[in-house]
């Protein structure tokens, strides 16, 4: 299965994604910022970094950018799509998911092992976890916190589009304690923390919880696989 992961300006992470995708099994593909074509990929991610200098907003510029304009038509078609961190960010400025991620609370970036809770696992990228599972992702952000009108918090809990939860901590000030959403259709996945940092021993959360599991990040890439396959 070939995986996209897209490089902006900025980008930090897209090597990470990309070696989590061949421990994955996959097959990695590099996706240029400036290139609309996807290559026949079959999934896309949105690694972290600090797209464009995180200028005007965090993932404002990177929106606009030719491969969005792909990515945004093969996503509303159904192309499974991951936004890490900043490309969580992209994602909700490219209105592929709903809110906004602003400065976090404290007003300090963030880098821990933060134990999240699974409250979705009906979609591309969480299907291999259980609901309810309490998993340790890595988090490392500035502009986490994430934000809603009221109607819009109610329709994603309503309607079960809450991916991910911060569990015994909220490290930014999201509302809700979210830390991940979906799109409605399950292809669509953003969360702040980074699974591409989680996926192999020694280079991830130091915790006998972790290391047990075989390292919670690497169920969101194999998930993507069981996704395509079952199809």
């Amino acid at each position: 299965m070939r995986i996209g992961v897209v490089t902006f300006p900025g980008t930090l992470d897209d090597r990470d994604a990309k070696r989590a995708v061949r421990l994955a099994g996959g097959e990695p593909v590099s996706l240029w910022h400036a290139d609309k074509d996807l290559h026949n990929v079959d999934a896309v991610i949105l690694p972290g970094g600090f797209s464009f200098g995180d200028y005007l907003r965090c993932g404002a510029i990177a929106a606009q950018a030719p491969v969005m304009e792909s990515i945004i038509d093969a996503a509303n078609g159904g192309l499974p799509v991951l936004g890490i961190c900043n490309g969580f960010q992209i994602l909700v400025e490219a209105n592929l998911l709903p809110g906004g991620l602003i400065r976090n609370e404290h007003q300090h970036f963030i880098c821990r092992d933060q134990k999240l809770v699974v409250e979705n696992v009906d979609t591309a990228w969480t299907n291999q976890f259980t609901l309810g599972q309490e998993i340790i992702i890595p988090l490392k952000n500035g502009e986490g916190g994430y934000i809603a009108k009221e109607e819009t918090l109610k329709e994603l809990e309503g309607e079960g589009l809450i991916t991910f939860r911060y569990a015994e901590v909220n490290p930014n000030g999201s509302f809700n304690n979210i830390a991940g959403l979906r799109n409605r259709k399950g292809n669509v996945v953003g969360l702040m923390p980074h699974p591409e940092h989680a996926v192999e021993p020694g280079f991830g959360p130091d915790t006998d919880k972790a290391m047990r599991s075989g390292l919670d990040g690497l169920n969101f890439f194999t998930s993507v696989m069981n996704w395509m396959v079952n199809a």
